[in-house]
């Protein structure tokens, strides 16, 4: 494989959707996707990710463990949440290691829960699409390691989860959703991370590992989304001229919800996702990859709907 075809199929996301957890089961996914719309490229240039994933939230959990609907009696017994995202990244590096990204999603949600009213055992639906909140980061990556057989770049990111998607979405009925079902959360939050990626040239395979803290400024409406702090370790072997075999470790860890439109006993908890995949390089332009992932640990507050697997499919690459 060329160099500059492995450069742009190993280069490390150093940038998360970000990833979502809540009672309804709002979701996404969480594996680290992007090998050049957020490599930190440090030639100028722009990039590009754009990729869908599928999360169906059927399977309840109280604390660490698999419960049935209903079998913790609460006002509002979640059922199930279907979530399909659609998400897309564009990135610009100036050429001098600094660069910009701006990163939106697209949301297609189905959602049920059971409503407990005076004894009568009453179902919610809820199914809409709409854009959600828009993040707009800038980045510094510089070179950590002397090693031209195997380099290194170490970075930084910072910047803002913007209250863009609607958190008023209402049914058929003209009931509104729960805010941690709502397309956006209403809030401004700012996002710090670094990362680390080394590429093993002999080996055609690389590494990398990246933690990132995200915290809401303020509240909206009654609701503040809990803080959240995710960490991955992810790596990638050359097969042949373009097949590359993947495998992610991903952590998160979310506090709880907070605001009298809230539910903070039903929000927040621990999760540990391992997530293999493939990816093919078409050119030196152009990859495309998938994911599976699988929970290994699940811990939440209260009971809070989860997923036992999900699916990604995407592509991305340099304009």
């Amino acid at each position: 494989m060329k160099a500059s075809t492995l450069r742009h199929a190993i280069a490390v996301a150093f940038i998360l959707p970000g990833a979502a957890f809540a009672s309804c089961g709002s979701a996404f996914c969480t594996v680290n996707t992007n090998w050049t719309s957020h490599s930190a490229l440090i030639e100028a240039g722009s990039s590009f990710d754009l990729h869908y994933e599928y999360i169906d939230q059927d399977q309840a959990f109280s604390g660490g463990d698999k419960v049935a609907v209903g079998q913790i009696p609460h006002h509002h017994d979640e059922v199930e949440t279907v979530n399909r995202n659609l998400m897309t990244t564009y990135s610009h590096g100036f050429g001098n290691g600094w660069g910009l990204s701006i990163s939106a999603a697209l949301g297609d949600r189905d959602h049920a829960h059971i409503h407990n009213h005076h004894g009568a055992a009453l179902t919610n639906e809820w199914k809409f699409t709409e854009l959600g909140d828009v993040r707009l980061l800038a980045r510094y990556q510089y070179a950590a390691t002397g090693d031209a057989m195997n380099p290194g770049r170490a970075g930084i990111v910072i910047g803002l989860k913007l209250p863009t998607g609607h958190f008023t979405v209402e049914n058929a009925e003209s009931e509104r959703a729960e805010r941690s079902l709502q397309p956006g959360t209403g809030t401004t939050d700012l996002i710090v991370g670094s990362y680390f990626h080394q590429r093993c040239t002999a080996d055609d395979a690389s590494w990398f590992v990246q933690g990132q803290y995200q915290r809401a400024l303020n509240s909206r409406d009654g609701y503040k989304a809990g803080a959240q702090f995710s960490t991955d370790l992810g790596y990638r072997k050359g097969v042949g001229e373009r097949l590359g075999l993947l495998a992610q470790l991903n952590f998160v860890h979310k506090a709880r919800d907070s605001g009298v439109n809230a539910e903070p006993a039903d929000s927040g908890g621990r999760y540990l996702f391992l997530s293999p995949g493939l990816s093919y390089t078409f050119s030196e332009r152009l990859q495309a990859y998938g994911f599976f992932q699988q929970p290994v640990l699940r811990h939440v507050n209260g009971v809070q709907l989860t997923a036992d697997r999900a699916l990604m499919f995407g592509v991305s690459g340099r304009l």
